[in-house]
């Protein structure tokens, strides 16, 4: 694992919040499988980790459907980018795949942070409302 993906993935393991457990998925079959899983006080969540040097963002057919499975489903995932040009980290969930695929980071919704420190304090509230959600009748 080298390039500016593992930079990403060193960065956001080495600031990881109390209580979260994370694995990086090597993936070399496709499937569509997101590259890292995890585990946050209870919480689980899959991210797709990118980079993008301008708007486009790379991703595949396949994990475009896996996105949209486990979304439909309830499930938490996301596409974390980081952007090479700004250094920004640019979340989007997991059911904005398509709109990713067709114009890049400005065609999807997606929220911006300066560091993964922002990034996690942001997300824990979201985690919380997408399992609320799921467990309602």
């Amino acid at each position: 694992m080298s390039g500016p993906e593992a930079t990403l993935w060193n960065q956001l393991r080495s600031n990881l919040p109390k209580n979260c457990h994370a694995t990086r998925i090597e993936n070399k079959h496709g499937g569509g499988v997101p590259d890292c899983h995890l585990l946050w006080a209870g919480l689980p969540f899959w991210l797709e980790l990118k980079v993008m040097k301008s708007n486009a963002i790379k991703v595949s057919p396949h994990q475009i459907a896996w996105h949209m499975a486990y979304h439909a489903r309830g499930g938490a995932s996301f596409f974390l980018v980081k952007s090479l040009s700004t250094r920004e980290l640019l979340l989007f969930g997991g059911d904005q795949g398509p709109l990713l695929l067709e114009g890049g980071a400005s065609a999807a919704q997606g929220e911006r942070f300066a560091n993964p420190a922002a990034l996690f304090s942001a997300l824990r509230p979201r985690l919380k409302v997408i399992y609320s959600a799921a467990l309602r009748p």
